[in-house]
């Protein structure tokens, strides 16, 4: 008998064994946007999550589907293990890389910034905030925090008893709480941010932009030694604008400006001759701009052509 088809963002639509989707696929492709849901949370990277659903589909086809209860759960425990074994070699990758890391931006649709929680999970300032947990952590967070598992089932997925899930999860929320955005961001503020970068892009003038700067504002440039970018963080609101004014004065007149859905949040798509160049995402808190970042690297900017559909 033949092998099921391994199941891609480009054929997982056309999956079938004996002209019929088998049992395993249809479980699989029910709850696909949800495992890369998982695994992008656990990893900040579309390509490596891609390849940890590749491998959880080539596990789940040799699994016997009557001895399984819950097919989500169960799916998610595959997925997540193989999540945090990846991440314990992409954490050794980032030792190397060149400059600053950023997540893979992903263009999301309008559902996903109308779950609030969701949008936060997957929020550029929030996926950095979960770059400063243990792989264990992270898995536990993301698990209880925000998908929800009991303890019973996120102790099996890592291997821990109940009680350690427990303190593990309690420690992984007050480090988080301590980092991550502190108020929500109403649309109309958010939009005042976005509309003043854009203005600042596609004009240069940046006075809008500087109203909404706050004064420690962190910037951060991901090329991945591929783009010119910078090195360091950028911090306060004086460097900001002088690193921007002297990046915006090259090809000003070759560059548009797109606001999109970045990560369940708004953001911008900008293009230098039609080509995409850099995705801009922001932190906002309090009406002003705390956070920065630009993804400049071209091999993470494949995501965000187009949306990305994600869910818990």
């Amino acid at each position: 008998m033949r092998e099921p088809s391994e199941p891609t963002a480009g054929t997982a639509g056309r999956l079938v064994r004996d002209d019929r989707v088998t049992p395993a696929t249809e479980a699989f492709l029910a709850h696909r946007n949800l495992l890369f849901t998982v695994a992008y949370e656990m990893l900040g990277s579309a390509a490596d999550a891609e390849d940890v659903l590749q491998e959880t589909w080539l596990r789940w086809v040799g699994v016997d589907l009557d001895a399984v209860q819950d097919q989500r759960t169960y799916l998610v425990r595959i997925t997540n293990r193989l999540a945090v074994d990846r991440l314990r070699v992409l954490g050794r990758r980032k030792e190397s890389y060149v400059g600053a890391w950023l997540p893979e931006p992903l263009r999301t649709a309008p559902d996903v910034a109308e779950d609030v929680e969701l949008a936060d999970s997957v929020s550029m300032a929030m996926l950095l905030v979960l770059e400063t947990l243990a792989p264990t952590e992270r898995a536990v967070f993301v698990l209880r925090e925000v998908f929800a598992l009991p303890y019973s089932e996120i102790a099996e997925a890592v291997d821990k008893t109940p009680a350690a899930v427990r303190q593990i999860a309690h420690r992984a929320r007050t480090h988080v709480a301590a980092r991550r955005p502190r108020d929500t961001v109403s649309p109309a503020k958010a939009r005042a941010a976005i509309t003043a970068f854009q203005r600042a892009v596609e004009t240069g003038e940046l006075q809008s932009l500087i109203d909404i700067l706050a004064p420690d504002v962190v910037a951060l440039v991901d090329g991945g030694g591929l783009m010119r970018t910078l090195p360091k963080p950028i911090v306060g609101a004086d460097k900001v604008v002088r690193t921007l004014a002297a990046g915006l004065s090259r090809f000003a007149a070759e560059r548009s400006a797109e606001p999109v859905q970045v990560n369940g949040h708004l953001g911008l798509i900008v293009r230098r001759d039609g080509e995409i160049e850099t995705v801009v995402a922001m932190r906002v808190e309090g009406g002003l701009i705390t956070g920065l970042y630009f993804v400049r690297n071209p091999e993470k900017l494949s995501r965000v052509e187009q949306e990305t559909e994600l869910s818990r």
